[in-house]
């Protein structure tokens, strides 16, 4: 099989998830207690004017016909109307989306430099004070709520402190660096220990593996070494991990933005799930499954260019 119709066999495997998908949100939307017709309509609307608004948003239909009708619209570009917003549901979730995709790849990398050097010490200090003291450390993160820490970042650094500011985004690349430290490190945190703990034992087990041995009788360099034979095959299994963990990075986000008042989308689908904005809600979940598909479809790129026994024949 070439490269291409993997890619494409991979690209029509998405299509069922998708559909699972939207299924699985639209009934689940359905299910949230509240009348969507009465977060839209005035506060002293009548019985009547609820109907219409319910017409208006296409509740009054069964609900076969009410998912025909979000699928073909979903399938031609049009998530609908945010009854909280009051525009285009795809206008509000671009406007928002930057923020969080700058924060989950901030908080990725912050996360790949505290976890792989410290990966490193532990793997080549193994079972001694410096590889315990490492473990110790990162098993409190493990151990840390994502909101807890958050919070205690916040009350110390921002608060107290007033080393970084307690909220917002910023305007600029480097601006928007220094506004989303204290949550890009409230997510990192527990990340790169999760990494660590990977990549640690993936480390472990190559440096032992019997072609490092004889990489090493060879006379070959520890550089060459380490970039040539190590990395390579560590990297495999903390690259399936990383990308598995991205659905958590956006779940995460959810609370992350919240706390530190950062205006993505994962702070707006609490304000979504509050106003029972139910096109916004499924907009949203639609995007998260669309970005969770790519980042799966990327990380299966990378494991066959790391293992060519993965690659397609």
């Amino acid at each position: 099989m070439s490269s291409l119709n993997y890619l494409l066999s991979r690209l029509l495997q998405i299509v069922p998830t998708f559909l699972i998908v939207m299924i699985f949100i639209f009934v689940l939307v359905r299910l949230l207690p509240g009348d969507p017709a009465l977060a839209m309509a005035d506060a002293k609307a009548t019985d009547a004017q609820l109907e219409i608004v319910r017409q208006s948003l296409g509740l009054d239909k069964p609900l076969p016909i009410q998912f025909a009708i979000f699928l073909r619209h979903t399938l031609s570009g049009d998530l609908g109307q945010s009854i909280l917003m009051k525009q285009p549901v795809l206008d509000v979730i671009m406007s928002r989306l930057p923020a969080t995709a700058f924060l989950t790849i901030y908080s990725v990398a912050l996360a790949m430099l505290i976890a792989g050097p410290l990966a490193f010490v532990s793997a080549i200090k193994h079972d001694r004070p410096a590889d315990l003291a490492i473990r110790s450390i990162f098993q409190v993160g493990l151990s840390s709520p994502v909101f807890y820490v958050g919070l205690v970042l916040l009350t110390v650094l921002a608060a107290k402190l007033r080393w970084f500011p307690v909220g917002g985004y910023g305007t600029s690349f480097f601006d928007r660096l220094y506004h989303l430290i204290l949550p890009a490190l409230t997510v990192a945190f527990y990340t790169s220990a999760i990494i660590l703990r990977n990549l640690r034992a993936s480390l472990i087990e190559v440096l032992d593996a019997e072609f490092v041995q004889f990489a090493r009788a060879k006379g070959l360099s520890p550089r060459i070494i380490l970039t040539r034979h190590v990395l390579r095959n560590a990297l495999i299994s903390t690259v399936t991990l990383l990308g598995l963990s991205i659905g958590n990075l956006m779940s995460g986000t959810l609370i992350t933005e919240t706390v530190f008042a950062v205006p993505g989308v994962g702070r707006l689908m609490l304000e979504a799930i509050f106003a029972r904005d139910y096109p916004l809600i499924q907009g949203l979940t639609l995007v998260f499954c669309v970005i969770v598909s790519i980042v799966f479809l990327l990380t299966d790129m990378v494991q066959t260019w790391l293992d060519p026994r993965l690659r397609p024949r």
